[in-house]
């Protein structure tokens, strides 16, 4: 019996992998799909080959510094670990994502250290201004992906971006959408319409754009693909004018169309409470037009 037993605990044992019997080039595809605070402050730690891999320049082409927005809660600098995996790359930087805690002098940095960026995510950088966008443009020749949600950008910044750079395909300009109080203004769908011809994917959540904003982007933007107007509240499509756009639109998805795959639907009620301790639903009052009981305006 005991050696029956043994023997069980033989097998099991076998059948565990040693994690540091993998190949270099496997534990660092599995290491990558953590974020860079992840690996920071934990996979580093492990072991000393784990550390040697979170080390490599290649490990750090791509920068991911995704938060849940409640920095209080955290015991380090974001800031300063986000210029840690930049000096990291090695200039080698293509891709990064920025979230709660970016800055125009953080941003200046980014740009400084990579001129080869090709997609930039920056989500509720509050401290990123539109003179800080301005600055860093003409350092993003190669940037093919934006995303500037719920961060400041006025239409002379898009302007400005869309002359930098010229190799932009995807732009994601998102805001708080609410129906009250009512105001139109399509000076983004402008600035997009007269600097970013080659778009292909365009989501324009909670924007204040008009049906004449709309129609401008779809004669200056022949290679538009996708177009997301999610919580546009201005924009009333009547059915000729929706037949004809989905004819032109591979991925169209309308003003009122359902927010369950768009992830600020609940992102932005946590972001909310992290930064006000407003209730979270009440925060879904402000952000997305709807009164508590659930209505629209």
């Amino acid at each position: 019996m005991a050696k029956s037993s043994y023997q069980t605990y033989r097998r099991r044992t076998r059948s565990y992998r040693n994690w540091l019997e993998l190949p270099d080039d496997v534990t660092a595809s599995i290491l990558s799909r953590l974020g860079a605070i992840e690996i920071l402050t934990r996979a580093q730690k492990v072991c000393m080959p784990w550390r040697k891999i979170c080390k490599d320049r290649l490990m750090w082409r791509t920068i991911d510094m995704r938060n849940d927005g409640f920095l209080r809660d955290y015991d380090f600098d974001l800031d300063k670990m986000c210029r840690h995996g930049v000096d990291r790359s090695s200039g080698g930087l293509v891709d990064i994502n920025v979230e709660h805690f970016g800055t125009d002098e953080l941003l200046k940095y980014i740009t400084n250290s990579s001129t080869g960026i090709r997609r930039l995510r920056l989500v509720c950088c509050y401290g990123i201004t539109d003179e800080g966008l301005i600055e860093v443009a003409s350092k993003l020749p190669l940037l093919e992906h934006l995303e500037i949600s719920f961060s400041f950008a006025s239409a002379q910044s898009l302007e400005v971006i869309g002359r930098s750079c010229p190799l932009l395909k995807s732009l994601k300009l998102n805001k708080y959408g609410y129906r009250c109080p009512y105001h139109e203004c399509d000076d983004d769908a402008l600035a997009i319409a007269s600097t970013m011809h080659d778009l292909h994917h365009l989501q324009l959540c909670g924007n204040k754009l008009t049906k004449d904003g709309l129609q401008k982007i779809l004669d200056c933007c022949p290679n538009l693909e996708s177009l997301d107007l999610r919580k546009c509240f201005n924009i009333n499509f009547g059915v000729v004018s929706k037949r004809r756009c989905s004819k032109r639109i591979k991925s169209l998805r309308l003003p009122d169309d359902s927010t369950d795959d768009y992830e600020f639907d609940r992102a932005n009620r946590r972001e909310l409470y992290a930064q006000t301790h407003c209730d979270p639903d009440y925060g879904d009052f402000l952000l997305f037009g709807r009164s508590v009981f659930g209505r629209d305006w």
